[in-house]
């Protein structure tokens, strides 16, 4: 049996109903009953509880033998490393329990540093806990800059009539999408091919920078001339908060751009086919153009 975490999400949904698909026993893990019913119309068993509660998350775990693990954000935590680390621990306590034998665990490029690079610092703390799991054998994976990240920028075009975040407008980095990391990790479950402890970065179809990519969405949208703006630490922290982060969630995003903007941020291995994903911006930019003319 399957336990995936985070199963409403970018890449739990697809990985549940992949799975699913592929005639497995699934277990999904969410908050909501509802949001989740239509993994048990295919037959999924549905778990409702937080992640952050051991005692429920034990009991979630219990038979499986493989598992799809990842901690959430909570942008309203007032100070989220502490939760994603109440995630951790509870997760780790629970495949200790169970005695599952597979883990793929979302991570990120960059969680090789304990420090200075936002909320992948929780990710840094996930990965050194679960490396204490000696019997369980787990990949990390880690993907770059979500692609998804840029569906933020629609309500700043709206109001303000530019793109912004504090990334410099030519840094440039791997952008994914969610999907190709669903697929990559929906492959090595259904193999079981990992053992050990292992790392695999998924680094996106091409490094891109945030002008760049604000230019094409500026052409999708019947605005050419729309412009991507640096915004200071000051108005990017002021803006976060007004939409619901906390000051802490905010301030660990601000060390995120800090980090892409230097350079600290950044994969580890040259791009090659295993790492390389295959959704390019072209493709996501037809997903956000919907998203936009639809807000």
């Amino acid at each position: 049996m399957y336990v995936i975490t985070g199963a409403t999400g970018n890449t739990g949904k697809r990985i549940s109903h992949a799975l699913l698909d592929a005639g497995k026993q699934v277990r999904v893990i969410g908050r909501s009953a509802e949001r989740m019913q239509e993994f048990a119309d295919k037959g999924a068993d549905v778990f409702v509880g937080d992640l952050n509660d051991r005692a429920a998350m034990e009991k979630a775990f219990n038979g499986a033998t493989a598992a799809y693990v990842m901690v959430p954000p909570k942008y309203d935590a007032e100070d989220f490393r502490a939760y994603q680390n109440e995630v951790n621990e509870s997760l780790a306590n629970a495949l200790e329990k169970s005695q599952v034998k597979h883990v793929v665990a979302l991570s990120s490029v960059g969680a090789e540093l304990p420090s200075g690079n936002g909320p992948v610092a929780g990710l840094y703390d996930m990965e050194q806990r679960l490396n204490k799991l000696d019997e369980v054998h787990i990949l990390y994976l880690r993907p770059g800059y979500f692609m998804e990240n840029t569906m933020m920028q629609i309500g700043t075009i709206k109001a303000m009539g530019f793109a912004g975040t504090p990334v410099k407008p030519d840094a440039t980095f791997g952008m994914i999408a969610t999907q190709d990391i669903a697929a990559y990790a929906v492959k090595r479950l259904l193999a079981l091919d990992f053992t050990g402890h292992s790392h695999q970065e998924l680094q996106g179809n091409r490094d891109l920078s945030y002008a760049e990519v604000t230019k094409l969405y500026g052409e999708k949208i019947g605005k050419p001339d729309l412009e991507y703006v640096q915004v200071t630490p000051e108005q990017a922290l002021q803006g976060m908060m007004q939409v619901g982060m906390s000051q802490s969630a905010a301030e660990m995003m601000l060390e995120l751009s800090e980090g892409l903007n230097t350079g600290e941020v950044h994969p580890l291995e040259p791009r090659n086919d295993e790492n390389t994903t295959p959704t390019t911006i072209e493709q996501f930019a037809e997903y956000w153009t919907a998203a936009y003319n639809a807000s």
